[in-house]
């Protein structure tokens, strides 16, 4: 395998985000990695190399506090990532793009094409989201506070979680939470104005398969796809996720053509 190039850099509110661009063909593909995920992760890698093939455009970054970007993750919070990504996406996009959301990255995805389309701006052409977890602060995390957490909380502004992807916990800070009421999108009918394809593990134990389900309910009915993957896990990364993910990826990308 051809080795990843260094990252380049682009400040945002003085925070070095790192990306990678890969010029190419319109619509251009944008990944946006999940909670603690980075740009270098085996579907961002995949679909670079899917893209580098075909000649087409392919944009990834890591938010502050992950991978090679700058800026501490305890303090981001959905806004913040949410305002990185649109700035990486203005800066280094031309015309249509498909997202590509993973875990939360769907939940910034989503809230990305809200934006663009609050701005005027017809850039997104489809939607391409793994394991989504938009709103999973107060859909996933919130209900199953322990009184432990919520002291942590109250006392500390944070908790943590073992991870079982990572030696590192996984911390969720009262800010994050506080933030992610303000970011909900699954509070009624979802309207992207653009086809979107959800690809779902019913292994996956960290975003159950019925939030899936419930997201794929908000959408617009002829224009979702919702893909269930038996023993599929939150990862999606075994060969035939990969394929799956190129698959529907490449579906989107011809049908926006």
């Amino acid at each position: 395998m051809t080795p990843t190039a260094a990252p380049e850099f682009l400040d945002v509110d003085e925070t070095p985000i790192a990306f990678r661009h890969q010029p190419g063909a319109a619509p251009g593909v944008v990944w946006l990695g999940g909670y603690k995920s980075d740009m270098l992760g085996t579907k961002a890698e995949t679909l670079a190399a899917w893209a580098k093939r075909q000649g087409r455009a392919f944009l990834r970054h890591d938010y502050s506090g992950h991978g090679e970007s700058g800026g501490a993750f305890a303090d981001g919070t959905i806004s913040r990532w949410l305002a990185q990504s649109l700035a990486v996406f203005d800066r280094f996009t031309e015309g249509r793009q498909i997202l590509v959301g993973s875990s939360m990255g769907a939940w910034i995805a989503l809230r990305m094409a809200q934006e663009l389309r609050k701005a005027g701006a017809d850039r997104v052409a489809g939607l391409v989201l793994l394991a989504p977890a938009p709103d999973f602060t107060a859909e996933l995390v919130e209900p199953q506070l322990t009184d432990g957490q919520k002291k942590a909380l109250a006392e500390n502004g944070y908790f943590e979680e073992p991870s079982e992807y990572s030696d590192e916990p996984y911390i969720y800070t009262r800010a994050l939470i506080e933030d992610g009421r303000a970011n909900l999108v699954m509070t009624g009918p979802i309207d992207t104005h653009c086809p979107v394809h959800i690809l779902q593990g019913l292994a996956d134990h960290d975003v159950p398969p019925a939030h899936a389900l419930k997201l794929a309910s908000l959408l617009p009915a002829d224009d979702v796809t919702l893909s269930l993957i038996p023993e599929g896990d939150h990862r999606l990364s075994r060969p035939q996720d990969l394929d799956m993910l190129v698959g529907a990826v490449e579906a989107m990308v011809e049908r926006a053509a």
